[in-house]
């Protein structure tokens, strides 16, 4: 008997440890409240933008909003209404989370943590970059992996 356990016990050894399973970790925390701007739609998005500062959209990318089309540096792809706020923007769901009053600057991101950016029309939201950097931190995205212009 303890020969066969001795056996075993070599053998789960020599076996080696199994890999983890990959896991990418959400630019958001799943447990924190998230809203969309309820008076954000595509025609207050209409226009030219510069993403300030994102993860998983880079500072410097230029956007451009129409209707129906978001251009990404001059791609275009398909952009649909799905609620107040809410866009799918070539399969992928994305929330504007905070819209300034003049449409100066916008925080959008993924609710499911995807990806996050904060873009401005001028590229220089100065004080507006503070109020969106503080909505998109109560809403649970980790500022510390934004990437800054």
């Amino acid at each position: 008997m303890r020969r066969g356990l001795a056996a075993l016990l070599l053998l789960a050894a020599c076996a080696g440890t199994p890999d983890l399973p990959q896991v990418t970790i959400p630019l958001r925390n799943p447990t924190a409240p998230v809203a969309s701007q309820a008076d954000a739609t595509a025609a207050r998005l209409s226009g030219d933008w510069v993403v300030v500062q994102g993860a998983g959209m880079a500072p410097g990318t230029r956007l451009r909003f129409s209707d129906r089309v978001m251009a990404l540096d001059g791609v275009s792809m398909p952009m649909a209404a799905r609620g107040a706020g809410r866009f799918e923007l070539a399969g992928q769901t994305v929330w504007v989370h905070w819209l300034d009053a003049d449409n100066r600057t916008a925080a959008m991101g993924d609710p499911a943590g995807a990806r996050v950016w904060i873009m401005d029309r001028s590229g220089a939201p100065g004080e507006r970059l503070r109020a969106a950097r503080e909505i998109l931190d109560w809403y649970g995205y980790d500022l510390r992996r934004l990437d800054r212009l």
